[in-house]
Order: C-alpha cells, then structure tokens, then sequence
C-alpha cells in the first residue's frame, strides 16, 4: 500500500490528509488546495511500429523506453523540490510532435483485446512508486485520440478500463487520479465510448469498481476527463467526475482562461469540484496576466504544456520524443521558477 494518499474537500486538494501548500497565497491568490502540475504524458512512451521507430532516436543512439522512464523518474525529485505536486503520464501518450495531424506510430500500453502490457505497466509502476515516495500525485491518463484506434472495439475499451484500473488497486496506488482520455471532444475518437456522450461512463466504471478499494478518506479512486482548449464541460461529466479537467490550448487572451473556470462552475450540474487545467502551451511567466495566473486567480489548478518548437535544441518540450526530463531550458526553467516562488520553495533553475 502507498504511503501517499489525494483526496478532495470541496474544491481543495489533500496530500496525506492535510490541504496542499497549507497556508500559502501568492500575489493575493489562494494557493492552499491547488494542485500545480505539468504534462509529462511520454513517460512510458514506446513506438511499437518499426517504420516509425527511428524517428525518436536519440542523439546517442536508438530510442529506449527503458532509458526513457529511468532517466524520468532521475528527474522527479527536482521537479517535486520546486513545489510542482503532481504531472499528468499517459498509458497511450500524446503527440511526441507536440500537435500532429497523423499519428503513425504505435505508442499504447493495451493490447488489441484490452490487455494492459507489461512492459509498459512495469514502467508505468516505477513512476507512480517514486511519486508515492515524493509525496506527489500522478494524473494517469488511459486513451489519447490517434492511439485509442490500437483497440479493436468497444468491449477492448471497456477491458482496457477494467484491467488499468485493476492494476492500479491491485499495486495499491493511493496517489493516483485517473483521467479516462485526453480531449474527448476531438472527433478523432474512434470509439463512441470515449467520445463526449459517453464518456461519463467509463467515470463511473471507475468509481464504482473502486468503490472501497483505496486507502484515503475517498476509499475509492477520484476519476475525471479532459476536454480540448477551450471547451467546457459537458453536464453528463459534471454531473460524475471527481475532477474536472479544462484545456487551455488556444487561449491566447489570459480573461478567456478565468472565463472558462466561471462557466464551469455555472453547469447545471456542477457540485464544487475542483478545475484543473492539465495542459496549456501559454507561457509568459514573468507577467501577471498570463494564463496561468489567470487560472491561479480564479482558485483553478494549472498545468503546463511544453512541447520542442522547429529550431529548438533537444533539451527543449516536455512531449517532444526523445525528451530530456531536466529542468535545462528557458521556458523549463520560468515555469519551475515560478512554481518554486508561488509555493514558498527555495529552489531556484
């Protein structure tokens, strides 16, 4: 069993049965209950597709998953020391171009019938252990639109489902939150599971198939699901979710990101639960009027997006395959920076 347990109180967020940042504003803003994160979905991304393989080879030599994950979890505790108390890791990845209109590689951690793979779930095991052992929380996403067609039907999805969530209870994690896929409304779903009608419930399969299974106050997993930038969500997922995930991709103006936070909590059906962006690719740290203030400011969690820009060196972008993990390049470094001001860390990059 872990040792480190996520709950929720209302809108706040408990880290080992007390709130998060206890006590901490930043800039007048309540930081106490926010759970700061960044998107480091390639954590445990593999290309099982030999054509495309080589195109994430590292500068030394060919791609290696194993070498992926290790040199991941070297980089954790930097990440933790900053103030940073959770990341989003996906057993299906995301773009490891950071936006791609085709996605021919092969990077799921289920097999075609749903079987959870165990090469991947083994990688997937040592990064949640070590957050366990940082005191961190792991958003652990389960489909990405690109990849969820790996799965030969709907019955695949729902066994996928049931035996990623069957891992995670069987191994004990209590520093988990499940996100069921990434953007669900993308129309490049292929199942209509997990496209925005349905997708409430495979939520609810979660919760109910963890209902006592957990050992924090919740006594089961906390379970949500993100929506493409921009987009709110729907009431079918308010009205089940534990979390709820918003996107701030192409939200160039910072108002339009406390926009969204209000018109969340205005769904009928909204019940207090906390808002989390999970991904966004605005910067601009150094302003207080950046997207991730705007977010700060309206009580809602934020999380960054960085993926390697077209002339950028290869310590650049969290997604881009292959990823160097350190906190080495400009945009890496305001972030961690920032984080660390905003949490009272000493930590400087």
């Amino acid at each position: 069993m872990g040792k480190t347990t996520v709950d929720i109180e209302g809108d706040r967020f408990w880290i080992d049965g007390r709130p998060t940042y206890p006590g901490r504003y930043f800039r007048g803003h309540r930081i106490e209950g926010l759970l700061l994160n960044a998107r480091m979905v390639q954590g445990v991304f593999d290309d099982l597709n030999p054509e495309t393989r080589s195109m994430f080879d590292y500068a030394d030599g060919p791609f290696d998953a194993e070498r992926n994950t290790n040199e991941f979890i070297a980089a954790m505790p930097s990440w933790r020391h900053a103030g940073l108390l959770a990341f989003t890791v996906n057993f299906q990845g995301g773009s490891p171009q950071g936006y791609s209109s085709e996605q021919p590689w092969h990077n799921s951690a289920f097999e075609a019938d749903g079987r959870l793979r165990p090469d991947y779930a083994a990688r997937m095991g040592r990064i949640i252990e070590r957050a366990d052992e940082l005191g961190m929380v792991v958003i652990l996403g389960y489909f990405y639109f690109g990849q969820d067609q790996r799965l030969t039907d709907e019955a695949a999805v729902v066994a996928a489902v049931q035996n990623a969530t069957e891992w995670i209870l069987g191994a004990g994690y209590a520093n988990v939150i499940v996100e069921i896929a990434n953007e669900i409304d993308v129309p490049r779903y292929t199942h209509q599971i997990l496209k925005p009608d349905r997708c409430h419930e495979l939520i609810e399969m979660v919760q109910q198939g963890s209902a006592g299974r957990v050992g924090n106050r919740a006594e089961r997993l906390l379970v949500g699901t993100s929506y493409r930038g921009g987009s709110i969500p729907r009431p079918n997922v308010v009205g089940v979710a534990d979390v709820l995930f918003l996107h701030g991709n192409h939200i160039d103006d910072p108002a339009e990101i406390g926009l969204m936070v209000r018109e969340t909590r205005a769904v009928s059906n909204y019940r207090g639960q906390p808002i989390v962006f999970n991904e966004d690719d605005h910067f601009g740290f150094d302003r207080d009027d950046s997207n991730f203030m705007a977010a700060i400011a309206e009580g809602a969690s934020w999380g960054l997006f960085d993926y390697r820009l077209p002339g950028e060196g290869p310590e650049c972008g969290y997604q881009s395959v292959p990823v160097d993990w350190r906190i080495n390049a400009p945009r890496k470094r305001a972030f961690f920076n920032l984080v660390a001001e905003m949490t009272g860390s000493e930590a400087r990059f």
